[in-house]
């Protein structure tokens, strides 16, 4: 019986580390790297390559999408003042989300997914209503979770850590990498 097939966006090598595992018992698992919101380059590199190894320890397929910093910045122009966690972080959700909806369409995968709920301040309350939006108006399924429950976040963090896996110390854009610095 074939499993239906998953697009999954992946923000980072942590938040792969366990998810797609999981997943992969219901569904044929693609992850798709897509996060034009990453800043700067050098930071996107050392974040797709940690991708790129979980993929490998997992033997799932990767896809990577474009890196195009400047319609992620055109999409949230006006937002660079708001709180980490505000409205640009869900403008930020929204169109990392749209695209992966859009790809799995493309590709005709059954359902799309994020590992960004993973993370303790990535809130499902946040990301999951966006997902459903995208996914009536792409029409494609998407699959909704709260990955950091039942132990996921640990979970993540403890194979990142085992298999040597990049770790970041910022959410990925320019406006969450200058307030670790205040």
């Amino acid at each position: 019986m074939n499993k239906p097939k998953l697009l999954l966006h992946t923000c980072c090598g942590i938040c792969g580390a366990w998810i797609p595992e999981k997943l992969s018992q219901d569904f044929d698992v693609t992850i798709f790297y897509f996060n034009p919101n990453i800043h700067p380059r050098e930071e996107y590199e050392k974040r797709v390559e940690a991708v790129r190894q979980m993929s490998e320890f997992l033997k799932l397929p990767m896809i990577e999408g474009e890196y195009n910093p400047p319609v992620w910045f055109d999409k949230v122009r006006g937002l660079a003042n708001e709180r980490e966690g505000g409205a640009r972080c869900a403008v930020c959700f929204e169109v990392r989300l749209r695209k992966t909806a859009e790809e799995a369409k493309r590709l005709g995968f059954d359902y799309f997914a994020t590992t960004l709920t993973v993370g303790r301040f990535k809130p499902a309350a946040i990301i999951n209503p966006i997902g459903e939006k995208i996914a009536a108006e792409v029409g494609i399924k998407f699959l909704a979770g709260d990955f950091k429950k039942q132990g996921g976040e640990m979970a993540s963090q403890k194979r990142g850590k085992e298999l040597g896996i990049y770790h970041q110390n910022y959410c990925g854009c320019v406006y969450s990498k200058l307030r670790i610095k205040n």
